[in-house]
């Protein structure tokens, strides 16, 4: 009888144990502090700067067609393909004593009449092109254009030769061309000149569209949106709870967003990865595609 005591003894202490360990697992496991399902993230100063870019092809900003503007006999060419002109020379003279002269600096191409030869009115004798002033014409989308003026600077890089080269926009048109139900116009940005460019090479046009120096900043996936579409961010409290504060955002490029309000440099963000925000609460989103093929990275509120 004192055997079988002691038997039931031990299994009761044994199962004892079991309970206590169990408890003690399952009170830690719901007794640990809610922050712990969380990431976190400190905000920080940095600047964030967001861009327009947009494509084009490289043209001339001076061009001559020479024309006959009457029926003539050419009795003398004064220049030949790859002359050199300057505005006023003379190019052609007539059997009648008639000269044409150049209207525009450049070099002289695709010389279409020989002398002695009598043209037609509007017979297409020559044509000068000035290579050393070129620019790019892009589209800009109706929703860009706040951020086109003249008079800015912009970065043109030219694919065909991997080459990086300063521009300035020197035209934006008044009115817009209507395509498919959507509006752009046309900018023109003036280029340095580079003997390396060639009429017709690709170019990408990059503008600076929002600049915002030594602002608190917060990785995007730190910024969540509320129902309504408001941005909130989570913070630690003082026992360990979750906290919910409203924001205010400004610009950002992708990645980064500006904190005007709600949040303060150093401070600890928390968020959970498998709900954090990806980005697509913020109006307008990155990298929106414009007409023309041209992007508009960032946006601004």
């Amino acid at each position: 009888m004192k055997r079988k005591a002691k038997s039931k003894f031990k299994k009761w202490i044994v199962f004892v144990v079991i309970v206590i360990v169990l408890v003690a697992i399952t009170s830690t496991f719901f007794m640990r502090p809610e922050t712990s399902l969380y990431e976190s993230v400190d905000a920080k100063i940095a600047d964030i700067i967001t861009y327009n870019s947009f494509s084009g092809n490289v043209e001339t900003k001076n061009r001559q067609t020479v024309i006959a503007e009457k029926i003539m006999q050419v009795s003398e060419i004064k220049v030949k393909e790859g002359d050199i002109v300057n505005e006023g020379t003379v190019l052609i003279k007539t059997t009648v004593g008639d000269i044409i002269k150049s209207k525009i600096s450049g070099e002289i191409v695709n010389i279409n009449v020989e002398e002695n030869a009598q043209v037609m009115s509007g017979t297409k004798l020559l044509e000068i092109v000035d290579y050393n002033n070129l620019k790019i014409n892009v589209k800009v989308d109706e929703y860009d254009i706040p951020a086109i003026e003249k008079g800015k600077e912009a970065t043109v890089k030219i694919g065909a030769i991997n080459k990086e080269i300063k521009g300035k926009i020197n035209n934006v048109s008044n009115e817009g061309q209507i395509v498919n139900g959507v509006t752009f116009f046309t900018a023109t940005i003036d280029i340095e000149k580079d003997k390396s460019i060639k009429i017709g090479m690709s170019a990408e046009v990059t503008l600076i569209r929002n600049n915002a120096t030594g602002v608190v900043t917060l990785p995007m996936i730190a910024v969540q949106f509320d129902s309504n579409n408001k941005p909130f961010v989570l913070r630690k409290g003082e026992n360990d709870e979750v906290i919910r504060t409203e924001i205010t955002t400004g610009i950002n490029d992708g990645s980064t967003v500006e904190v005007k309000n709600g949040v303060s440099n150093g401070e600890t963000i928390l968020y959970k990865k498998a709900e954090a925000s990806t980005g697509m609460g913020f109006p307008g989103g990155a990298n929106r595609k414009s007409v023309g093929g041209g992007n508009s990275n960032g946006w601004n509120p």
